[in-house]
């Protein structure tokens, strides 16, 4: 089925619905069918889009994550309608249900609990199978906590990778922050407050000395933004009795690969053994020619049953 050839639906459809502006009530006029992906404010209400207001109050259907959450949006701006869960735990039902919706031409409008639609929450699958099915997915955008913590950052923002939530068990954590330490942008990770402290140290241990930015509680009344390096960030937090509040973690770029021999690596692996034992040898050796930390540890292994 072509976008342009969904049915219209009918009129009992398509209540009039509408919203406020402080003291001025306005009308939503009613979308043209299909998906749309409506960023919601990240913590100050006020930074929600006219436009996204006008998704929320005129869409045929409201999918959200936390109806309760969404309550509250709803409320600030004047707007009564009924709300639909859709979440990882009712995402295959609640999702046939929406599909089945948008097929018969109604529109949807999709919003996450804070911030844009599909970054570190459900709703992927469901854009997927809308597009299969030719219908039209339209996104619109406004508040996302990693831009915002991008801009405060001070740290490059030409390059940046996103790379949501680390695994929360440490062997994985560290496989994957390897994986990440060789990209020439920022990076920009989610972590939540009780994790923090082990995150910031598992970082200065995989990417050295880089300089970082901790945002936590962005746009809301008690937003602080935590700058120096990963080091020094990794003792801040490690130091706090309780930490509290959504978290985003910018880290700068690494510097530009050194260039290392075989024999280079060699000879700084075995100075480095003298003192440490061969995994911290290897991350060591990483950070000071670039090269990769497995294939060092393999090396070091290999220096030290030579000796």
């Amino acid at each position: 089925m072509k976008p342009d050839s969904l049915p219209t639906p009918t009129s009992e459809h398509a209540p009039t619905r509408r919203y406020r502006i402080r003291d001025a009530a306005q009308t939503a006029p009613r979308p043209e069918p299909g998906l749309y992906l409506v960023a919601t404010p990240i913590g100050n209400l006020g930074d929600v889009t006219l436009r996204g207001l006008e998704l929320i109050a005129g869409a045929d259907r409201l999918a959200c994550e936390d109806t309760r959450v969404t309550a509250k949006l709803l409320a600030r701006f004047g707007i009564e309608r009924r709300m639909t869960a859709y979440h990882e735990h009712n995402a295959e039902e609640a999702g046939a249900a929406l599909l089945a919706d948008l097929a018969a031409g109604l529109s949807v409008a999709l919003v996450s609990d804070a911030g844009t639609p599909l970054v570190s929450d459900p709703g992927y699958r469901l854009v997927r199978e809308a597009i299969a099915a030719d219908i039209p997915v339209v996104p619109i955008p406004g508040a996302s906590a990693a831009l915002a913590a991008l801009l405060a950052s001070g740290l490059p923002s030409d390059s940046f990778f996103f790379a949501g939530f680390p695994p929360q068990k440490e062997q994985a954590r560290a496989s994957r922050l390897e994986d990440l330490a060789r990209i020439p942008g920022t990076l920009v990770f989610f972590e939540a407050p009780h994790r923090i402290a082990d995150s910031l140290a598992a970082m200065q241990g995989a990417f050295g000395p880089r300089q970082a930015a901790v945002c936590r509680e962005l746009t809301k009344a008690f937003e602080t933004i935590y700058r120096g390096t990963l080091a020094e960030l990794a003792a801040e937090f490690a130091a706090m009795e309780r930490v509290r509040g959504e978290i985003v973690v910018c880290i700068a770029p690494p510097d530009a690969p050194q260039a290392a021999s075989e024999a280079d690596a060699d000879a700084i692996l075995t100075g480095l053994l003298a003192e440490m034992k061969p995994t911290q040898a290897a991350q060591e050796a990483a950070r000071l020619t670039g090269l990769g930390r497995r294939d060092l540890y393999q090396r070091a292994l290999a220096l030290k049953d030579r000796r």
